[in-house]
């Protein structure tokens, strides 16, 4: 470990970089990434070799900093102030000394894991008009060899003396441990349990299930005293989508397929592309696994370049459209994706609410390592009855099959799964995706109103994903008023400023956009409209 402080001359690199970060109370998302992402650039170092952001405990719940963190798609590292006060910097300063107990959280925050001190402590202005409300410096490790960066790909090749793992604009493998990053477990019902709020948090359509399909749930409980036997239901789901039987597999929901994938399919290099759905990245790393993520961009309309997904990743995991991004990936895209030796992993559980279900990959044989999972419970609303299913060739639902204990799926599931299989349903889901696309429509133009509103567009999805600064107070100020919004800082690749929104009938939106205009009209220094 060193104490000198490196020239600001550009940096090549050699080695995994961990950016140690500083912060006055409440300073803002967009000064402290601003500061880290000026900080690498000057210093030519890359973000994308980031692997951590590190502080002191006290700054451990800093807006600006958690957020910093999760838009990078790193894990935020903490340290206690006597821990930090022990590591000699370059650049001691009074002022933290006093505050958090260390003479530099920035440098020392950097040093403490890392093995070198490469850009000494910067520190913002934009905040105050003067230096000190944001600090960061840039150490590190050299105990990995990497080779040169291919800059077409934009891809480093890691190796510590196991096979090498190429990483695009992607965090490392993170294992399973506590703290590292969003809380993966995070579900949108916690936002409305025990609340009577109007649900915007909770992607399951309203007024569901409709009263037939209750009905044909209701009259197999007269069966309940016999095992399951989904051998009926599994022929229906396999004629809707013109596939042979022995490539479907139900399932207790989404949830209980992304657990199987997980647990009985052959992965060295998962990796997860985010922002989606946490529940697939959680189920492997509960099984075990090192799981990679590739981060898309917001700036990029969080589309998918099939070149940001490393060569070595043997397990794919994407959703189409992807919650909670509500984009649509061309099936052409996704198709790239494939090769020989890779499990490709599309959860297309909102695909029915797409009209046509275009870019749809559920019916497809000639796609390799292809698994598809479909849930019932969104456009349905059997999210507390629990059905979905797999697609894909028969080797890999008998692998499948084979992790399931006996008779995993209940009666009245699969009643339902074969009800909702029948014309008349999928006439009744195509017509309730037509009116949820006109409803979502109304949704986007009333946020469109709104300045310091940006929506990601265009939405497939019967939800959408918002920005805004200082959204968790806004979101607060939703609940007094009576509603549920979403929040995005448990996503990958998301941080605090975002919110996803749920797409309901125009009455409804039309309540939520007068709420949403008191809750901005009530924050400090927001001008009135």
């Amino acid at each position: 470990m060193t104490g000198a402080a490196a020239s600001p001359a550009p940096v090549p690199v050699t080695g995994t970089l961990v950016v140690g970060v500083g912060a006055r109370r409440g300073a803002p998302l967009d000064e402290v990434l601003g500061l880290i992402e000026e900080t690498l650039r000057a210093a030519g170092l890359r973000i994308a070799d980031v692997v951590e952001l590190a502080t002191v405990v006290a700054k451990a719940a800093e807006p600006g900093i958690v957020g910093a963190a999760a838009r990078l798609g790193v894990p935020l590292r903490t340290h206690a102030a006597e821990a930090l006060a022990g590591v000699l910097v370059p650049n001691p300063s009074g002022a933290p000394g006093a505050a958090v107990g260390t003479p530099s959280v920035a440098e020392a925050a950097a040093l403490i894991d890392a093995d070198e001190l490469v850009v000494a402590k910067t520190a913002s202005t934009r905040r105050t008009g003067r230096k000190g409300a944001v600090t960061c410096a840039v150490a590190r490790r050299i105990s990995a060899t990497l080779t040169a960066p291919d800059r077409k790909s934009s891809t480093l090749t890691v190796t510590d003396g196991a096979d090498p793992f190429t990483m695009a604009a992607m965090n490392p493998p993170t294992k399973h441990v506590e703290g590292a990053g969003p809380d993966l477990r995070h579900h949108g019902d916690a936002e409305v349990r025990d609340r009577n709020l109007t649900d915007l948090a909770v992607n399951v359509r309203t007024h569901t299930p409709p009263e037939w399909l209750r009905q044909r749930i209701a009259a197999s409980l007269v069966s309940l005293a016999s095992y399951p036997d989904g051998a009926a239901a599994r022929e229906a789901v396999a004629g809707r989508h013109g596939l042979p039987v022995d490539r479907v597999l139900l399932t207790a929901g989404a949830a209980e397929a992304f657990v199987l994938i997980a647990r009985a399919l052959p992965a060295r290099r998962p990796v997860v592309v985010h922002p989606q759905f946490t529940e697939p990245e959680a189920a492997l790393r509960a099984a075990g696994h090192e799981v990679g993520r590739v981060l898309l961009r917001a700036e990029d309309g969080f589309r998918l370049d099939p070149a940001a997904v490393p060569e070595e990743a043997d397990l794919v995991v994407v959703g189409n459209p992807t919650n909670p991004t509500s984009v649509l990936h061309p099936a052409a895209v996704l198709e790239q994706l494939a090769r020989p030796g890779r499990t490709l992993v599309v959860d297309e559980a909102f695909m029915d609410v797409v009209p046509g279900e275009r870019e749809a990959l559920c019916g497809r044989t000639d796609i390799p390592g292809l698994v598809v999972l479909r849930s019932l419970t969104k456009t349905w609303g059997l999210a507390g009855l629990r059905i979905g299913y797999v697609l894909a060739d028969p080797v890999t639902i008998g692998l499948l099959a084979e992790a399931q204990p006996l008779w995993p799926v209940s009666s009245p599931a699969l009643a339902a799964a074969e009800a909702c299989m029948e014309p008349r349903a999928l006439v009744e889901a195509a017509e309730a995706a037509d009116r949820i696309t006109v409803d979502r429509a109304h949704l986007l133009a009333g946020l469109a109103e709104f300045g310091e509103v940006r929506a990601v567009e265009p939405a497939q999805g019967p939800f959408v994903l918002l920005r805004m600064e200082r959204a968790a107070e806004v979101r607060e100020r939703l609940r007094l008023l009576g509603f549920a919004a979403r929040r995005g800082d448990t996503f990958p690749g998301l941080g605090p400023e975002w919110l996803r929104l749920a797409v309901r009938d125009r009455v409804t939106t039309n309540r939520f956009l007068q709420a949403l205009d008191q809750a901005l009209q009530a924050l400090p220094g927001r001008p009135l409209r």
